[in-house]
């Protein structure tokens, strides 16, 4: 795997845009011919903005493409596992769990399947708008040029969200993927991969059109003895598309747009539990690089997301959620004045709104009748303000930001009303809104050539989401209650590390953190097979992380490990939880990335992963052992742009518990082998 530090900014520079008119005005001389062939081009990235200098300052971690498009599961929460910290509410991979359970976190800050980190896609949130978790399946690694995972640092100029962190997901441009890229692949179970990307020149501009399907009967998440005439295998059948574009309008000014779909099915354990999410998006920015560098972001989202739950007992239907309709809009405009010698600074503002209906209907268990219809749903908004400054003094980098967010939460509610028409329960929540300040700080000083030393304090803010607030549901046996009364979670942290490249071929990076969500919001027992959303008075997590990325002649090693010391700080009702470990958190986690390339169009890898014990519930009485897994990939050349591709997850067949309630047990993948044929990459 390569993964690189960003120890400067400047290793990110873009090549400079010059005037269209230049190719008039210039004459094709002798004495000029250097100029001349500058000023005729003019250069479309369909990227944003450079990096701020202040990436070097936050412990930040860079995928580049040659590792996101060789894992050897094909999926983006594979590639993301490699990143130091970065954890997923559940060990299931994005094929084999609920989409709505697809959060994402970094620290081990916890969570209750909402994501705590914000993840980004060309700048645009991609959370779910009303339950805020991940559409993994809708992210086609192929289409990606690099990923910068930047963990901790607060919300910043990224926006409210990024508490634990962001995960930054660039799309490739021409420079960097072939005109033609195509992909098939089968497993020894018959499940198949199919993807294609197509980039087109379009004047001075291009476009990529991109599609990916995937389907398969999938394994058996429940163990041997504990499955019954109705367990099924956990089935999917995702497909997403999207088209890209991106033109010059001036010497200096681009514009960017996307429209992309998607669609997941899913059958999680029994026959009959069928989910499927799905949506359309669609953004536009402008993109300015002259003196006065801009950043221009709108976009708009639609969701939708059902499921049905079956009875562990009956096996029949209970609870049809039919709809979860949701939109997401949002924008953001970022300045970069030149206006001080020797600083860097940033000032815009960012604007979120999201808005839901959850739309289910209770069945009774032996008829199938409808017991009781469901409603509920509200809207959320967040519009932030910010000011950073990074100010360069020799070997010295010094950071400083403030943020202040005016989030709102209106028009929440819950219905619940019989068969007959007659109410049952009815809430309708009390508008509110509030003001909320945030602020980072940080520097870094280039101690030697190979050394630099760095130290971060910050702050940050995540909304609780629609789902949070007004969604009970059901994992048999256990019932969780929303809770319309939650507050913001806050984070305060501060970390300290260095960033060392000893000798040419070697890098590597440590980070000591102390981070703390107060108002963390998680499921909290409070009677046998009851939860409800809560907000404790905190998670704090202290810990060490580490990456190290090293390439002598042919092979490449890449590791990353995460120590955490994560507790729940609780009082009051949350007392008998004070000191315990936060629910799916594991306190260990490592990866070890062996590579292998003798020759162009050649790669072998294989990846060992671990991750320690984890406990399902917030009492710590269900246990998820430890998981130790083996992954192979290779690409080996046939005749020109053709490739041979296969693929080994989890060789050694570990048992990776994802799911323990109560001895009710779910199961990750098993090893699977893939063979399939790559063109272009």
């Amino acid at each position: 795997m390569t993964i690189r530090h960003h120890l400067l900014a400047s290793a990110l520079l873009l090549p400079v845009a010059v005037p269209l008119t230049a190719q008039d005005e210039v004459p094709l001389t002798d004495d000029a011919p250097e100029e001349s062939a500058l000023a005729d081009e003019i250069i479309v990235t369909g990227r944003g903005l450079d990096a701020a200098l202040s990436t070097g300052i936050y412990a930040t971690t860079t995928i580049e493409r040659d590792v996101i498009v060789a894992s050897p599961s094909g999926r983006i929460e594979d590639v993301l596992r490699g990143v130091a910290g970065f954890q997923q509410f559940r060990r299931s991979d994005s094929r084999s769990s609920n989409p709505s359970a697809q959060g994402v976190t970094l620290r081990a800050l916890g969570g209750n399947a909402t994501s705590r980190a914000l993840v980004l896609l060309d700048g645009v949130p991609l959370a779910d708008p009303f339950f805020g978790y991940i559409p993994l399946s809708a992210i086609a690694p192929e289409t990606l040029g690099s990923i910068r995972v930047t963990r901790g640092g607060g919300s910043g100029p990224f926006g409210a969200g990024a508490l634990a962190g962001t995960i930054e997901l660039e799309s490739a441009g021409p420079d960097s993927i072939a005109p033609v890229l195509g992909s098939a692949a089968i497993n020894d179970r018959g499940e198949t991969e199919l993807s294609g990307v197509l980039t087109q020149s379009l004047g001075r501009g291009f476009a990529t059109a991109s599609g990916r399907w995937d389907r398969g009967q999938g394994f058996f998440t429940t163990p041997a003895d504990q499955r019954v005439p109705a367990t099924a295998r956990a089935a999917f059948d995702s497909w997403n598309a999207a088209l890209r574009a991106a033109a010059p309008l001036t010497d200096t000014v681009e514009v960017q747009a996307r429209i992309a779909t998607f669609r997941d099915d899913r059958t999680l354990r029994f026959a009959g539990a069928d989910s499927t999410s799905s949506g359309e998006e669609a953004s536009i920015r402008f993109v300015g690089r002259g003196e006065w560098a801009f950043d221009a972001l709108a976009y708009v989202q639609t969701r939708d997301f059902s499921n049905i739950v079956i009875s562990s007992t009956r096996f029949t239907p209970t609870l049809d959620q039919r709809r979860t309709p949701s939109t997401g809009i949002g924008g953001k405009f970022e300045l970069r004045p030149p206006i001080l010698e020797g600083h860097d600074i940033r000032i815009g503002a960012d604007y979120r709104r999201a808005d839901g209906e959850l739309q289910e209907e209770a069945l009774n268990a032996v008829s199938g009748a409808i017991t009781e219809r469901r409603r509920a749903g509200g809207a959320t908004s967040n519009l932030g303000i910010f000011l950073e400054d990074d100010w360069q003094i020799g070997p010295l980098l010094i950071n400083g930001g403030l943020r202040a967010d005016r989030s709102s939460i209106t028009d929440g509610f819950y219905r619940a009303i019989s068969a007959n028409g007659v109410p049952v329960s009815t809430i309708i929540a009390p508008d509110r809104s509030d003001w909320t300040a945030s602020w980072r700080a940080g520097a870094s000083f280039n101690a030697t050539r190979r050394l630099d030393l760095r130290a971060a304090a910050y702050t940050g803010l995540r909304l609780p989401t629609l789902n949070e607030l007004y969604r009970p549901f059901v994992v048999f046996p256990v019932v969780t209650e929303a809770n319309a009364a939650l507050e913001n979670e806050r984070l305060e942290g501060f970390e300290v590390g260095f960033d060392w490249q000893p000798v040419n071929a070697l890098v590597m990076s440590v980070t000591a953190f102390d981070n703390k969500v107060k108002n963390a919001i998680a499921n909290v027992t409070i009677a046998p097979n009851l939860r409800r959303r809560e907000n404790l008075p905190a998670i704090a997590a202290r810990g060490i992380e580490a990456n190290a990325a090293a390439k002598f002649g042919q092979m490449s090693l890449d590791a990353g490990l995460a120590w955490t010391d994560a507790e729940v700080r609780g009082e009051g009702a949350s007392l008998e939880l004070d000191g315990n470990r936060p629910a799916q958190t594991p306190e260990f986690a490592a990866t070890l990335t062996l590579g292998w390339q003798p020759a162009d169009g050649w790669r072998l890898a294989g990846t060992l992963r671990h991750v320690s014990t984890q406990f399902e519930d917030d009492r710590e009485a269900d246990r998820l052992a430890p998981a130790t897994t083996l992954d192979v990939f290779l690409a080996a050349p046939l005749r020109g742009n053709l490739a041979l591709v296969l693929r080994a997850e989890n060789v050694t067949d570990e048992k990776i518990i994802t799911r323990n309630q109560g001895g009710s047990i779910d199961l990750g993948v098993p090893r699977t082998l893939w063979a399939g044929l790559r063109y272009g990459f």
